[in-house]
């Protein structure tokens, strides 16, 4: 049966989009971090001995000790795939599948990983700095603020798409991103996991930055997906080395140049500009799932370019 389960989430991992794939990768850290407490627990006698903490969850959560995340360095992009809690995993990543699938069918997954550790890096930096002002928690976790990069990224890119909520209806989008901004702005109020709610400000501060700076002509996410690109080149080539078998190699799908149906490659730039302004209105006013196969297919290879 494990088996069979791993071969279900490899199989999800190297064919689905890259949503998928950080929502995978939040869930096997969850799983493992468990199991390691767990393991904690019964070998310890079935008592709260803080092991767990200061063994183990200490060496993947960024901390207000500044000195402490400078000589751990790797903890600056752990925090962001690390949950403890069910349901601080369970609605991060709601949210990420929600909010993020929006983003990336306006604007292309290519760009979504890049979004989600910038997102998540400006969240810890807004963390690092509320340290130095009032009282926040010694660590921080999750993916609260990549999410929130992903919430406010969406809203500023179509404010009024609706989005279907239970017991409201259709809501404008807009509003969803104002009502949960405004709560982070309520948890520092009242003094209610203060740091993390810092940590959400900065991820929807980058969300907001990075849409108005790709209008702009500015797209951060290229050279974070030049630099992930060396790295994954240079991981596949040792393991290249190690294994005669068969392998994965990682492919920048920034890089990769998609044909496009004919009709779309024939357009004059501004008909085809025409067309995906016409498709992206009409995105903002019926949602998504209003448009036909090939308005679809149209804007999944715009977003490639």
């Amino acid at each position: 049966m494990l088996t069979s389960i791993w071969g279900d989430l490899e199989r999800q991992f190297n064919h689905g989009n890259m949503i998928t794939r950080i929502i995978l990768v939040n869930v096997v850290f969850f799983v493992v971090a468990n199991i390691v407490n767990l393991l904690i627990t019964v070998f310890g006698g079935f008592e709260h001995n803080g092991i767990f903490d200061s063994a183990f969850v200490k060496y993947f959560a960024i901390h207000k000790d500044l000195w402490f995340t400078l000589t751990h360095p790797w903890v600056i992009f752990t925090h962001m795939f690390f949950h403890i809690g069910f349901w601080h995993i369970l609605w991060n990543m709601l949210f990420l599948y929600w909010f993020g699938r929006i983003v990336a069918d306006f604007i292309g997954n290519h760009r979504v990983l890049a979004i989600y550790l910038m997102g998540g890096l400006f969240g810890a930096l807004f963390y690092l700095l509320s340290a130095n002002f009032v009282p926040v928690g010694e660590k921080a976790l999750g993916a609260s603020a990549a999410v929130m990069a992903f919430v406010v990224a969406s809203g500023v890119l179509s404010p009024d798409y609706r989005m279907n909520l239970i017991l409201l209806g259709e809501v404008k989008l807009k509003y969803v991103v104002a009502v949960l901004v405004f709560l982070d702005l309520i948890g520092i109020a009242n003094l209610g996991n203060t740091g993390g709610h810092f940590a959400h400000l900065g991820g929807a501060a980058f969300g907001w930055l990075y849409v108005s700076q790709l209008r702009k002509g500015n797209d951060w996410a290229e050279p974070v997906n030049r630099w992930l690109s060396v790295l994954g080149n240079y991981f596949s080539n040792i393991f290249k080395r190690r294994s005669k078998g068969p392998r994965m190699v990682y492919k920048n799908t920034n890089r990769r140049t998609a044909k496009g149906n004919q009709k779309s490659d024939k357009e004059k730039p501004s008909e085809y500009q025409e067309r995906l302004d016409a498709i992206l209105d009409k995105i903002k006013q019926k949602g998504y799932e209003s448009l036909s196969e090939e308005e679809k297919e149209f804007l999944f290879n715009a977003s490639k370019k």
